[in-house]
C-alpha cells in the first residue's frame, strides 16, 4: 500500500505551477489555431471546417477546465 511519502511528486510546486501554465496557454492556444484554421486544413475535404471548429471549442473548454483546477488547486499534492 502507497503512503503518503510515495506519492508525492518529486517536483517542486513552483515548477508544477509553471508546467500546469504553459499546459493551459498550449491548450487554449491550439484551441484558437484551429478556430483560425491556422492549419490550412478548411481547404480540404469538406469535413474539415466543421472538424476544425469541433476540435477548437473541445480545446478552449479543456484548457479553461485545466486552468481552473489550477486556481482551485485540486489535484495537488499535500
Amino acid at each position: 500500500m502507497e503512503t503518503n511519502e510515495t506519492r508525492k511528486s518529486k517536483m517542486p510546486k513552483g515548477a508544477l505551477l509553471i508546467l500546469g501554465i504553459f499546459m493551459v496557454l498550449v491548450y487554449v492556444g491550439m484551441g484558437v489555431l484551429f478556430f483560425c484554421d491556422f492549419f490550412g486544413w478548411g481547404e480540404m475535404a469538406q469535413p474539415w471546417p466543421t472538424l476544425n471548429y469541433i476540435a477548437g471549442v473541445l480545446l478552449v473548454i479543456y484548457g479553461i477546465y485545466r486552468g481552473w483546477r489550477l486556481y482551485k488547486g485540486i489535484g495537488t499534492p499535500v
